[in-house]
């Protein structure tokens, strides 16, 4: 894998280190509450969209082994040019459901050299 590709990847996966990390023994409600906690995790989602978007264009090949890399970078864009549309419900589900497979895969990746 090339430099550029694992360092992408490093991006994703230490992004999702700070969302875990933040959300850790929070509730929806305290999420909802709390602007900068949403400030925060919402920050680190863009990192995540911004690092598999730029795997899209320069490395296609690793992208297209992370599930639902489209998904992934439409929700960057929500968050980036759609913010006044953001759904708390759905970037806290997104956090806890759907990050650990993320987390999964990008490991994997990164595993294989």
């Amino acid at each position: 894998m090339e430099r550029e590709a694992r360092t992408l990847l490093q991006d994703v996966q230490g992004a999702i280190t700070h969302i875990e990390a933040f959300t850790a023994e929070r509730s929806l409600a305290d999420y909802q509450q709390d602007v900068l906690l949403r400030s925060a995790v919402e920050r680190q989602f863009t990192i995540v969209g911004e690092a598999v978007s730029q795997l899209s264009r320069r490395h296609p090949d690793v992208a297209a082994r992370i599930t639902d890399w489209r998904d992934i970078i439409d929700f960057r864009n929500l968050l980036v040019h759609g913010y006044a549309a953001i759904n708390d419900r759905l970037v806290w589900e997104t956090a806890n459901d759907d990050l650990p497979v993320l987390r999964r895969e990008i490991e994997a990746l990164l595993a294989e050299g």
